[in-house]
């Protein structure tokens, strides 16, 4: 089987404010979101959409497919409604990484 090689999609706007700590914290204690993930899985990307309407992330993702990307974590701050605004085009973000054919994992730390 291969090893899980994993990328945290953030905002573009919340990084900003937020370096992404907590995600971190959550990927190496393997909790929450990232219960299910196996201890020698591999962080090899930690990107951001690039901007409404996440513009970036079609490239970013081909590019780490070449590293052999297998699962996307979509940040938590993108799917939160209380803390951040909701990121309102996180639809399209998911299809176009479905269509990538890579597996998307909804959340990081909350």
């Amino acid at each position: 089987m291969e090893k899980e090689k994993i990328a945290v999609l953030r905002c573009e706007i919340v990084s900003e404010v937020c370096p992404g700590a907590g995600c971190l914290k959550a990927l190496n204690a393997r909790r929450v979101h990232f219960e299910d993930t196996p201890q020698d899985a591999e962080l090899i990307g930690f990107i951001t959409c690039g901007g409404c309407s996440g513009r970036r992330v079609s490239r970013l993702i081909k590019s780490l497919l070449k590293s052999g990307l297998t699962t996307v974590h979509l940040s938590s701050c993108m799917l939160l409604d209380k803390d951040y605004p909701k990121c309102p085009h996180i639809d399209g973000i998911k299809n176009t990484i479905d269509k990538l054919g890579v597996k998307i994992v909804e959340g990081t730390h909350h």
